[in-house]
């Protein structure tokens, strides 16, 4: 069995300032997962930018298979470059020029316009931003020392739900007008003059979250040490090309890791439809609007940016793989508390609950409890996601960081849209959104159960 060598290339300490640099990255990508992808510009994308919502929903889940697809096949092989070229910042800043000329691109997506360029967009986006990630995810071992690998992988993750928020607080309260009135949450005209009729509120979520990612991922640019430069660019490509079939055929002989990778990809299936359909599935069963979804949106952030600053310390104390179990039970009590709340009733009909709205936001004892639930996944699934990270640094060498998180990567990817997949089938079949919602239960508890047996760190015989 390799062992975890934390020596070797490892650079000299990274100072305070290399560490807060390599963390803002976090908060540098998050808005446009929380903005773009998630809360503004998406919805906007299936509902307001063309008269036909079934079309666009299904180009929309078109993106993200594509961009799944495209991320699945190439993020081993450039993460095997990354090891061979040494260097991570140069693929990272050549990501994020195709990036961010993509965000800004989604400007001009006005209603009526083509679904197919925001589209193309959306994909060119996507993938770059995963690959980012990739790179800069290879650099966390050679920051900092295994014992504090956790906590500096939940204290960015959390920092990154920071960065997330400030951008769609911002976005709801002083950019997204009322289709009624044109005013924003606060009651005045939206800043720079944008009209909601023509989408603008949701198209600039585009160009801000470009500026912010622009801005914010200097620190690490100048800051953050970077590995020493290994073979040329060719000479790594041709490397890294024949050390992806090395890697995948190694992992026969590496079964911890193996079956840590393989849990990952079950239960991020879970974490990413939780995230993926949970406001949607509310706003079908309370008819929230925008400013539901983006206020529920907030409330999750807030206590996501607390359960990575806890988790981030439990992680120091008892380790990431106990992390995670603990995560995923929260999870999974949050995922059961959705699919059993109804309007009136939660716990399947064992509860009763008024009926009776007393009006404002949330204003039912059900979207009260929903809103519960939703503190469970906020606390969970910043720390799931990041201890799993922290995890698999350290189980594997510094010298095979790059691969590695590859492969993770593709871990992440390979079966991202099973979950969706089957909410959309289980929802069809039965005609119940609620038991669709239940599939993902199948996807936490699976990834639970193959996690516990597995060792920690991941190549301990």
């Amino acid at each position: 069995m390799n062992r975890i060598d934390w020596t070797g290339t490892q650079p000299e300490k990274a100072s305070r300032q290399g560490i807060w640099g390599w963390m803002f990255f976090d908060w540098a990508a998050q808005p446009f997962f929380t903005v773009v992808t998630t809360f503004i510009f998406g919805p906007y994308f299936v509902s307001r930018l063309t008269t036909d919502s079934v079309h666009a929903q299904a180009m929309w889940s078109n993106m993200a298979t594509i961009s799944s697809i495209i991320i699945a096949v190439l993020s081993p092989i450039l993460g095997s470059i990354a090891d061979q070229s040494g260097a991570r910042k140069p693929w990272i800043g050549f990501f994020a020029v195709i990036k961010i000329a993509s965000l800004f691109g989604l400007w001009f997506a006005a209603p009526g316009s083509p679904l197919i360029y925001p589209m193309v967009f959306m994909i060119l986006a996507s993938i770059a931003a995963e690959f980012s990630i990739v790179f800069n995810d290879s650099m966390m071992p050679h920051l900092v020392s295994k014992d504090e690998v956790g906590k500096l992988s939940n204290t960015a993750w959390g920092l990154g739900y920071l960065g997330g928020m400030v951008v769609l607080i911002a976005v709801v309260a002083l950019l997204a007008g009322n289709l009624e009135d044109g005013k924003t949450i606060l009651g005045f005209e939206p800043l720079f003059g944008l009209d909601p009729h023509t989408g603008e509120d949701a198209r600039i979520t585009g160009p801000i979250s470009a500026v912010w990612y622009l801005i914010f991922i200097m620190p690490m640019f100048l800051f953050t040490p970077d590995i020493k430069r290994g073979l040329p660019f060719a000479a790594a490509v041709r490397s890294g090309l024949a050390e992806v079939r090395g890697t995948l055929g190694e992992l026969k002989h590496r079964r911890g890791i193996l079956r840590f990778l393989i849990a990952r990809m079950v239960y991020q299936d879970g974490v990413n439809g939780l995230l993926i359909l949970g406001g949607a599935f509310a706003a079908g069963m309370f008819g929230w609007a925008t400013i539901e979804i983006g206020i529920y949106g907030i409330i999750l952030n807030v206590v996501a940016i607390f359960g990575c600053i806890v988790a981030g310390r439990i992680d120091k104390r008892v380790g990431s793989k106990a992390t995670i179990i603990v995560s995923l039970v929260l999870l999974l009590a949050a995922t059961a508390g959705i699919v059993s709340t109804g309007p009136g009733y939660t716990f399947f009909g064992l509860v009763n609950l008024p009926s009776t709205d007393s009006g404002g936001l949330f204003g039912t004892a059900a979207e009260k409890a929903y809103i519960g639930y939703g503190l469970l996944i906020g606390l969970a699934f910043g720390p799931v996601q990041a201890s799993s990270r922290s995890y698999l640094a350290r189980s594997v060498s510094l010298s095979e960081a790059g691969r590695y998180f590859g492969v993770y990567a593709l871990s992440g990817r390979a079966t991202s849209f099973m979950a969706t997949l089957s909410f959309s089938l289980i929802t069809y079949a039965s005609g119940s959104a609620r038991l669709g919602m239940a599939t993902l239960v199948v996807f936490l508890a699976g990834g639970l159960a193959l996690l516990i047996p597995t060792p920690y760190p991941a190549d301990k015989a």
